[in-house]
């Protein structure tokens, strides 16, 4: 720690203007061509050797990206002159924990003053502790890394079971083809409105503080219905926003359904696994019988995601109402032997997938807690135990799941 001495960022590197390359100008080669959001395309020249670093200077001010290779920064983008022969990657991760994406200038033509950034204050180890916390960090980065291929692989798995099974069921039967496309001859189509009961929620008034103030009761937004199970709510209304509004309290098992938001909100589900009431945004659906398991309407609704999407309707806000989704067609087979061996098998894929998510938000949060301690000196690479770090075990983020 001795060793580490205070400077500025002017002081150790320079910020560089790219040049122009529009994608007429570019001929297919292997050099990145980087703008302000990353690599937007290759060209058989460089104009920088690598590695280097390129920071948006325009548009996504402050973003830093990296090139081991030689690469082509245009003009909305600086690139790094290092000064003093430091680590590049140590300098990447010292740039991307110094909030440059924050000094965007407030002239007519926004953008990444340099002479601001140049006045940042840093502390600078020795050029030996720099390629080792460098090295710690990019074992965290490559780790986040794998979890996001592992996330992506095990998705795509998910969304191909879902086509096999609700196409072809697991009895081997022949397939008829119908409104939702082709599925096992015994099954049945008929609509979710004749097994299950939907209803939707409502928003106690926000000018009223008793139905908020030290609020009790968890209440379900839309933006919380995304595919899994809702334990925790980030708003609770009180007994008296309960009794005296259209929310309503719901038990678990509940499945929700997302009737209003834009992008990519509206028509995904969740399972409720708390008691809840839930905003007027959200259906309801709970069965009146026991023909169809909700959990294998869950999965089929999961399965029709896009085409669920489509049959909203309105103006510029579209949305999805209660009576279209009582009249959403689920196919199902009347084998409930058969409907819980589908929920089990893509409940395990489900199960793999928050797997890999809480372990990636593990890892983010330590990447993001190393670097800022690393980079102040605040910790020494010496102080990590270099077995554990990035590492959390299976069975500890499986027991936080299940809690």
């Amino acid at each position: 720690m001795n060793a580490w001495r205070e400077s500025c960022i002017g002081e150790e590197i320079e910020f560089a203007y790219g040049k122009s390359l529009p994608a007429h100008a570019r001929e297919t080669g292997p050099f990145g061509v980087f703008g302000s959001n990353g690599c937007v395309g290759h060209h058989s020249e460089q104009l920088i050797s690598g590695p280097g670093i390129i920071v948006g200077r325009k548009g996504s001010v402050g973003r830093i990206a990296y090139s081991k290779e030689g690469f082509w920064p245009i003009d909305t983008t600086y690139y790094v002159v290092n000064k003093n022969d430091h680590e590049w990657r140590f300098l990447y991760h010292l740039l991307s924990s110094i909030g440059l994406d924050g000094l965007n200038s407030h002239s007519a033509v926004p953008g990444l003053n340099r002479e601001d950034a140049y006045s940042i204050p840093v502390r600078m180890p020795t050029k030996s502790e720099q390629r080792q916390i460098a090295l710690a960090l990019d074992t965290i980065e490559n780790s986040i890394t794998i979890e996001e291929a592992a996330i992506e692989k095990t998705t795509a798995l998910k969304r191909a079971t879902m086509q096999e099974l609700f196409t072809r069921g697991l009895r081997g039967e022949a397939q008829k083809e119908t409104e939702v496309g082709p599925m096992p001859e015994s099954w049945t189509i008929e609509l979710i409105g004749r097994h299950f009961s939907v209803v939707s929620g409502g928003t106690p008034s926000r000018k009223r503080s008793s139905f908020w103030s030290e609020g009790t009761v968890p209440w379900v937004k839309t933006t919380e219905v995304n595919y899994g199970v809702v334990r925790e709510t980030e708003e609770q209304i009180t007994q008296a926003g309960l009794e005296q509004s259209a929310a309503k309290l719901l038990p678990p098992g509940t499945l929700l359904l997302a009737m209003y938001g834009q992008g990519v909100t509206r028509g995904k589900v969740a399972i409720l696994g708390i008691e809840a009431a839930c905003n007027q945004a959200c259906a309801a659906i709970n069965p009146v019988d026991d023909r169809v398991d909700p959990k294998f309407l869950y999965h089929f609704l999961s399965f029709r995601y896009e085409e669920i999407r489509r049959l909203a309707h309105g103006g510029q806000q579209q949305n999805l109402n209660l009576e279209i989704v009582r009249a959403l067609p689920v196919a199902y087979t009347a084998d409930r032997g058969e409907q819980s061996e589908i929920v089990a098998i893509l409940d395990a894929i489900v199960r793999k997938i928050d797997l890999h998510r809480r372990k990636r938000a593990f890892l983010d949060d330590l990447f993001r807690a190393f670097l800022h301690k690393l980079m102040t000196g605040e910790i020494s690479v010496a102080d990590l135990d270099p077995s554990s770090v990035g590492r959390k075990t299976t069975s500890e983020l499986t027991q936080e799941g299940n809690r």
